[in-house]
């Protein structure tokens, strides 16, 4: 094999990891020194990835996203070979340093989520958010915080940690650092004795909720059912749990829910048209 250059290493470790899924904004330095970097399709300002990249030798290199949990080796023979131990330890402290960096995060987002919720003007009627009208639900102890609906997030110690705010046109964000990862809505008064059903979206939950009674946790995404799903099964051992996927196209949200329901032992539904979730299956049923 030919001797490659330090542009050819780094080009060919950036690819790989783009490949993997993690897109370094600048190009990668082989020196062999743990570096932090901006992620495309992170926030401004963040370096959520890192990697160590050594052009020496057989030259190698490691790469993670702490924000997905993406990690991976390069070689460029193409051999997996074992990272050595000076590696590991530089692995070792940025992923601690980035715990604490997260700790921080989550913390500054839960005490700002606890004061916009305290501040935020609760609603009672469909009629006050056009959201609210267009999916034809209730608000069910929603709030309002300037024109955006505000749907509280908790984690698994029923704490406020994050926020969900949908404007008028649909449009969704979280509080920035807010926590995700199994933390949950909850619709009505889930209890072990009873049926819980865990849903993606809020307005697919609160369609669950108004059309059957049972109480609904809303895991907020597909890649969330099972975290949360594992969540509902320690605070109700009992309760019989059903998985309400969405249909998608892509077959994201019914691989998701068929996994998250193997992991606690429960059960999984879909909608019969592909392409809809449950609100919009509940809609057409009672437009029928």
């Amino acid at each position: 094999m030919l001797k490659k250059s330090l542009s050819d290493i780094e080009n060919a470790f950036f690819n790989h990891a783009a490949n993997a899924g993690v897109i370094f904004t600048n190009r990668p330095i082989a020196d062999g020194l743990l570096h932090r970097e901006h992620v495309k399709g992170d926030r401004s300002g963040t370096k959520n990835g890192a990697y160590i990249l050594h052009p020496d030798g057989s030259p190698s290199g490691w790469f993670q996203h702490f924000k997905t949990g993406i990690t991976g080796k390069w070689t460029l023979s193409g051999k997996q070979e074992p990272i050595n131990k000076r590696i590991l330890q530089q692995i070792k402290k940025n992923y601690q340093q980035c715990q604490v960096e997260q700790q921080k995060r989550h913390d500054g987002a839960a005490e700002k989520s606890r004061i916009i919720w305290q501040n935020a003007e609760p609603i009672f009627d469909q009629s006050q958010h056009p959201y609210l009208v267009k999916k034809h639900i209730q608000a069910h102890q929603l709030r309002l915080y300037g024109n955006a609906l505000v749907i509280p997030i908790y984690n698994e110690n029923k704490q406020i940690v994050n926020l969900q705010f949908i404007n008028a046109d649909g449009t969704k964000r979280f509080l920035s650092g807010g926590k995700k990862k199994a933390c949950f809505s909850v619709i009505g008064k889930p209890d072990s004795d009873s049926l819980i059903l865990i849903s993606e979206g809020w307005a697919t939950g609160v369609s669950l909720h108004e059309f059957t009674g049972y109480s609904v946790v809303v895991a907020m995404d597909a890649g969330n059912l099972q975290p949360v799903a594992l969540v509902v099964r320690r605070l109700y051992p009992s309760a019989q749990i059903i998985i309400a996927g969405d249909n998608d196209e892509s077959g994201v949200g019914q691989k998701a829910a068929k996994a998250a329901s193997l992991a606690v032992g429960g059960k999984y539904i879909f909608p019969p048209v592909v392409g809809h979730d449950w609100n919009d299956a509940l809609n057409v049923e009672v437009a029928q």
